[in-house]
């Protein structure tokens, strides 16, 4: 690990809030299947009330760890794709850890609201806008995936509002609610037939009782 550290700037090593790291299967979108090591940042302000992490939440309630540690974590697993959560993890500055994670062999990806500006070196950016607090206008052109979650019947339009702002060949998603499926999920399924420019997203870590 100093080998990797060793090529990063000279600046002391970032500390990040760090609420949970695991390995598992991406459950969701256009990796869902893949073996992933999951590096879960505390601290956001969105404030869905539908979150599922909203323990997240709190910046200060998390250990903040070395870099070196987070990458030592993420070695103890055959998997080289890491994907960054939260929480939004874009209230960080995640240049030195994607550099570092890159050193170390990883695809970098990160799942963010886009509510601030991105930093980090990115193989894929899911962007899943939210209502609560309005997006930084810098990702609409860097986002690589669309992830809208399906709350009510308004969340179409809603998604449709940012389908128009990235780029046309960024993947369209429509994921609902995990407590609202049996309302939500037969109007997605219908609403693709209709658009096929859009493809169903399932948390399918949840029905398979997985991280």
């Amino acid at each position: 690990m100093n080998q990797v550290l060793s090529q990063q700037t000279e600046t002391a090593v970032e500390q990040l809030p760090v609420m949970e790291a695991f390995y598992t299967l991406q459950g969701e979108g256009a990796h869902t299947g893949r073996a992933a090591y999951f590096i879960r940042l505390g601290g956001c302000d969105v404030g869905c009330h539908w979150c599922d992490v909203k323990e997240s939440w709190d910046v200060n309630a998390h250990p903040k760890l070395e870099l070196s540690e987070i990458i030592d974590g993420a070695l103890q697993y055959p998997g080289r794709m890491a994907v960054i959560t939260g929480g939004e993890p874009l209230m960080h500055d995640l240049t030195q850890l994607t550099a570092a994670l890159q050193v170390a062999g990883f695809q970098t990806n990160i799942e963010t609201s886009g509510v601030y500006p991105v930093t980090g070196t990115w193989d894929w950016i899911c962007f899943s806008p939210k209502k609560f607090k309005q997006p930084h206008p810098d990702i609409y052109q860097k986002a690589d995936e669309l992830k809208v979650i399906i709350y009510n019947k308004s969340d179409f339009a809603f998604a449709e509002s940012f389908a128009a702002l990235v780029r046309p060949d960024c993947k369209l998603f429509l994921q609902t609610e995990w407590g609202r499926s049996n309302e939500m999920l037969p109007l997605i399924v219908e609403y693709v037939k209709a658009h096929p420019q859009w493809q169903v997203s399932l948390q399918t870590h949840k029905y398979m009782d997985i991280p």
